[in-house]
């Protein structure tokens, strides 16, 4: 799970995020984030907790460090340095959904695509599009493949949902998608 960690953000993200990890809670997959307190990581986390599910957070230590650690989480996993964060994440994940977040969420939703593209990653990828967030980015990776740059194929990458409840659904008919290698 992809998310912002900024805090002064727009109610309905937050709500959004609570929802995804009760509804998640409630159809027993475990959340794994990256183990921040506050922002709609802390959301996700506390709509998990709340709703009675489990939660790992996956930290570097110069985050534990600093005091960014959420405290209601007590399955914590504590990484060298941000690579291994994603790396980590990455191995655990049974399917990514990327909530909306800045250039950190941004950079590990992107690299997680081209990881799919390379197929080194090959779960399901759901971009939660709260708020029509993602619109922008969507137009843009359209733009790369209506230009060359990405192949047709390459928009099987990832799945575009417009509310928690349709990114639920779409872990449960999850499914490995096959397309051309970029090669």
């Amino acid at each position: 799970m992809f998310c912002a960690s900024s805090a002064n953000i727009n109610e309905q993200y937050l709500q959004a995020a609570r929802e995804l990890g009760q509804l998640l809670a409630e159809e027993g997959w475990r959340c794994v984030n990256g183990g921040g307190a506050v922002g709609l990581m802390g959301a996700v986390t506390d709509g998990t907790l709340d709703a009675g599910g489990e939660v790992t957070g996956v930290i570097p230590k110069f985050m534990v460090d600093n005091g960014w650690c959420y405290d209601r989480l007590e399955d914590v996993i504590i990484t060298a340095d941000m690579h291994q964060r994603k790396h980590m994440m990455s191995e655990m994940a049974d399917a990514v959904i990327a909530l909306p977040g800045g250039v950190g969420t941004l950079e590990e939703l992107l690299e997680t695509l081209t990881w799919r593209q390379l197929g080194l990653v090959k779960v399901p990828v759901i971009i939660l599009n709260t708020l029509g967030y993602y619109d922008a980015l969507l137009a843009m990776l359209q733009h790369a493949i209506g230009q060359g740059f990405m192949k047709e194929s390459h928009a099987q990458l990832w799945q575009v949902a417009a509310t928690p409840a349709e990114a639920i659904a779409m872990l449960k008919d999850s499914r490995t998608v096959e397309f051309e290698s970029k090669y």
